[in-house]
């Protein structure tokens, strides 16, 4: 292991969406996750880039010696993150008060859509649901048109993965001078509504129009935008400030006339049109031949694949194939404690008889915890040695 969180021991409850990027990011920065998997769970045939990096036990929650084992977890760990819905970690008896009781020190991240508490809280939801309600889905999109989908990167990954990595931080920083635990409350309609500061701000001072669409950082200017070219392939310019859209006139050819109203909203509409126009007029190899690695503020828009062999990301290793798998390498990056990437995704259960045996647990012992479905280990029980 290596990164700045070498050392630090942490529990992450199987789940979907943010709750695995987290575990992810964690662990890439040097944590070691345990991951209490399903019993019943089906290991996948090719690993998710989210899944790696973390060592996993599976255990069945539902038997009280499941929940035991999930406690000895516990009790060694200085952090815990799940993301089930409000009370079901109470229901297993692996609640905050129950945790912080046997473990005063620890940090218990809880990360949901709606938040631990408020009229919602016990409801169904998805990444669509959260950033819609939290307001910021409404001023993605083209004016009159439907708002656009951002993926799912705005809930699950922005404002509630990341939202729990920097709560889990924290708290491991506090705890690490106070010697006290606390619970962290991650949810995805607070974190969006973070993600959403500065556009409050901006409309606090007058300049953010109703409709979406027509606004400075939302498609509206025509120098902050999307265009399509020659070859039907697609391009982003975003020169807010005067000196690059200078610089972008003056190598794109646009007239110079245009930068005197630049401001002037009511002259947005045709002047995209016009730009449009002109970044019709060539392929987007030839617009990146000729505005790439300028002030034009410029570059052209990729796939995944194709960003990952783009001459800069290449340089910097943004992109890695791992385990047959293109994914992202860990970041950020440290001077002193450099971050690795982790293995691929464990199978479900492969670290079981490890993590036992690091919790005091003898063969005797995990052997029948195996034989009785409380523990699944991903060796036969009958070669299990401590």
């Amino acid at each position: 292991m290596s990164g700045p969180l070498t050392g630090m021991s942490l529990v992450e409850f199987a789940g979907i969406g943010p709750v695995p990027f987290a575990g992810m990011v964690l662990s890439d920065l040097g944590a070691d996750v345990i991951r209490i998997d399903r019993i019943e769970a089906d290991d996948h045939e090719v690993s998710s880039p989210v899944e790696r990096g973390r060592r996993s036990i599976a255990v069945d929650l539902k038997t009280s010696s499941g929940r035991d084992v999930a406690r000895d977890t516990i009790r060694k760990a200085d952090g815990l993150f799940e993301g089930y819905r409000p009370g079901v970690m109470e229901s297993l008896g692996l609640g905050p008060d129950v945790a912080l009781a046997i473990n005063p020190h620890l940090v218990y991240g809880r990360m949901t859509g709606w938040g631990q508490e408020g009229p919602l809280s016990d409801f169904a939801g998805h990444d669509i649901n959260y950033i819609a309600l939290s307001g910021a889905l409404g001023h993605i999109g083209k004016a009159t048109q439907a708002p656009d989908i951002p993926l799912n990167l705005l809930g699950d990954y922005g404002g509630g993965g990341m939202l729990l990595v920097v709560g889990m931080l924290a708290g491991l920083l506090e705890a690490a001078k106070s010697g006290c635990g606390q619970v962290i409350d991650a949810a995805m309609v607070d974190g969006v509504a973070q993600l959403m500061a500065a556009a409050c701000g901006i409309m606090a001072q007058g300049h953010w129009e109703a409709e979406r669409g027509e606004n400075l950082l939302d498609g509206g200017a025509p120098f902050y935008g999307v265009y399509e070219t020659a070859d039907h392939r697609y391009i982003s310019i975003g020169t807010i400030e005067r000196r690059f859209h200078e610089q972008l006139a003056r190598l794109a050819g646009i007239p110079f006339e245009s930068l005197h109203d630049r401001m002037d909203r009511s002259t947005w509409p045709s002047k995209r049109r016009r730009m449009a126009d002109l970044f019709a007029t060539r392929t987007s190899d030839e617009w990146r031949d000729l505005l790439e690695a300028t002030d034009s503020c410029f570059a052209p828009v990729l796939t995944v694949p194709e960003a990952a062999r783009h001459p800069h990301l290449v340089s910097r290793s943004t992109y890695v194939h791992a385990d047959g798998v293109l994914q992202p390498a860990p970041a950020p990056r440290f001077s002193r404690t450099p971050v690795r990437m982790g293995a691929k995704g464990p199978r479900i259960g492969e670290h079981t008889v490890e993590v036992l045996v690091s919790l005091g647990y003898d063969t005797e012992r995990i052997r029948a915890l195996s034989e009785g479905a409380v523990v699944r280990v991903a060796s036969d029980v009958n070669n299990l040695r401590a």
